[in-house]
């Protein structure tokens, strides 16, 4: 698992319990997921079309540094499968998994589009070309 993005918890994250709001949570994964397929597909036109269950595991609290991380699954013909981790920063203690988010390619007049990929590729490998 790689971890590309890390957040700290402030009071405008938390819902009445004083804990991180899981839809604030979501949003993050959801931007993490987005940004992740982006690149590794080589096409802004790329949406999120599903994530599977989502397994909320312990909270976390203002202060708390949280960590995004993301593994690729899978490749499909236009589309990239994603499963997601989030952890507290300091003590490890895994917040949120979702075992597939899939992000689809999309063209011009929004169908998918085949991207060709089959492999994570990384930005700084591209450069060498």
């Amino acid at each position: 698992m790689r971890f590309h993005t890390r957040k700290w918890i402030k009071p405008q994250d938390l819902n009445p319990n004083g804990t991180l709001f899981g839809g604030r949570l979501l949003e993050w994964i959801d931007e993490e997921a987005a940004l992740y397929a982006i690149i590794q597909l080589e096409n802004s036109r790329t949406v999120t079309k599903f994530m599977s269950e989502i397994d909320f595991k312990s909270s976390a609290r203002e202060g708390d540094i949280v960590e995004i991380g993301m593994d690729v699954v899978k490749f499909g013909n236009a589309s990239i499968t994603l499963r997601c981790e989030v952890r507290n920063k300091m003590t490890r203690e895994v917040i949120i998994t979702i075992e597939r988010i899939v992000m689809v390619s999309l063209d011009d007049q929004g169908k998918a589009k085949p991207h060709g990929k089959t492999e994570i590729e990384f930005v700084k490998d591209r450069l060498k070309n």
